[in-house]
């Protein structure tokens, strides 16, 4: 098979940096529904911070960008990119992979393979897209239409392992299929590939990925619940494990995003669906959903060992996204952090030299300030993030004499400071 040009459906984390590595080797189209990104784009401007603006610019020789489904008619390969996030009571909510497998079925073509990197349940892909794609298409699957799975393992803010440093995970509905994907992945991952033996053990992987590290998470979360009501210190029980060779080098703190926070939830739901309700998956998730209430528990309970009272007491909170170096907020628990303190009286204000008010102000019922005042001095200071800029602050510069700095991330490593 030939490959005349790539359509990349949805260009947000994974997206992007997707269809500006493939448009160095192939005619690549950029298609998302949402006009103003695709504005930002053709100025040159990523919101998400993934792509220097240079970059951008200057894959436009190959990378054609717009929110005009059929500008991609021509396209033999399509990679649908999609967020795949759950609804208020934890199930999948499929909407943006089904609108986007519907929108790809209207100009589906003989011969066309449509790849999905969405992180999803095993079986999503040949269940739920595959039969949209048959029927809008009224093509006939591994006959006239072939799919593929390649789990994303975009990082958002690692300027390390960018997309061409990772290994890919790749498979195909024949063998035919899964030659060309692998061939196409290949061209452009440095790190190479490798070949599942089938799409759901390709959906499967990329899916125990992230609940892996949640509930690694989890563990060292519950652990800093233990050892707290032991007066017992965390980092240094932690470190002193760590020097064992095969100890798993993790730390406590907040788990939000769009992957992590979300990603055990599509695991658990189709093993309920098979009569198998998960322990541990679930447990994992439910300990790191409790953070930001232990967390608010914590400090609460520290002030008050200084002050009798939180009349007044001003609170500030360093970082808003769900992790350093990077603009993205989804699911955030510095958010719900930040309600928390907000209902029993605190007076809060956030920081974050990440977040874009404009956006941010829209989806959320506060602002980020725009810069800090050491003339205005905190009772509490809250290190909720870790980013790079922070390194540079001195947070007892913003503190009132006997304050109290609480550093969720185990960043600044003072004596004076508290610690999960």
């Amino acid at each position: 098979m030939k490959i005349k040009s790539l359509g990349i459906i949805g260009l947000g984390y994974v997206g992007l940096p997707l269809a500006v590595a493939f448009s160095k080797k192939y005619p690549t189209f950029g298609y998302d529904i949402n006009n103003s990104r695709i504005n930002d784009l053709k100025m040159g401007i990523d919101r998400t911070n993934e792509i220097e603006s240079k970059s951008l610019k200057n894959s436009f020789k190959n990378l054609f960008l717009t929110s005009e489904i059929n500008d991609l008619k021509n396209c033999n390969i399509y990679i649908v990119t999609v967020p795949t996030p759950v609804n208020e009571d934890k199930t999948p909510n499929l909407n943006p992979i089904t609108e986007a497998t519907l929108i790809v079925s209207g100009i589906l073509k003989k011969d066309d393979i449509v790849i999905f990197e969405s992180t999803v349940y095993p079986g999503l892909t040949e269940e739920i897209c595959v039969p949209i794609l048959e029927d809008g298409s009224k093509l006939k699957f591994n006959k006239e239409f072939f799919v593929g799975y390649s789990p994303e393992r975009i990082n958002p803010g690692d300027k390390n392992h960018t997309i061409n440093k990772i290994i890919k995970v790749v498979s195909g509905s024949d063998k035919q299929t899964l030659k060309i994907i692998s061939k196409l992945y290949n061209s452009i991952i440095e790190a190479g590939v490798y070949k599942a033996p089938s799409i759901k053990i390709a959906e499967a992987a990329k899916v125990i990925e992230n609940s892996q590290r949640d509930i690694n998470i989890a563990f060292v979360n519950e652990l800093s619940i233990i050892f707290n009501k032991m007066g017992i210190n965390t980092g240094e029980v932690l470190k002193a494990a760590n020097t064992k060779w095969n100890f798993l080098d993790f730390y406590p703190g907040l788990v939000g995003g769009h992957c992590i926070g979300v990603d055990p939830y599509y695991l658990a739901y189709k093993s309920k669906k098979l009569g198998y309700n998960p322990k541990v998956i679930l447990s994992g998730r439910e300990i790191n959903d409790l953070m930001p209430s232990f967390i608010v528990e914590q400090i609460l309970a520290l002030f008050l060992k200084k002050r009798d009272s939180i009349k007044k007491c001003s609170v500030l909170i360093l970082g808003a996204t769900f992790k350093e170096n990077c603009p993205d907020y989804r699911n955030s628990k510095v958010i719900e952090i930040y309600d928390l303190l907000k209902k029993i009286e605190f007076k809060v204000d956030v920081f974050d030299p990440w977040i874009d008010n404009s956006k941010f102000k829209k989806e959320n019922d506060f602002m980020t300030l725009e810069k800090l005042d050491e003339s205005f001095k905190y009772d509490i200071i809250i290190l909720a993030v870790g980013h790079n800029e922070f390194r540079k602050i001195d947070p007892k510069k913003f503190l009132i004499k006997n304050g109290l700095v609480f550093d969720i991330k185990g960043f600044y490593k003072d004596r004076d400071f508290h610690y999960l």
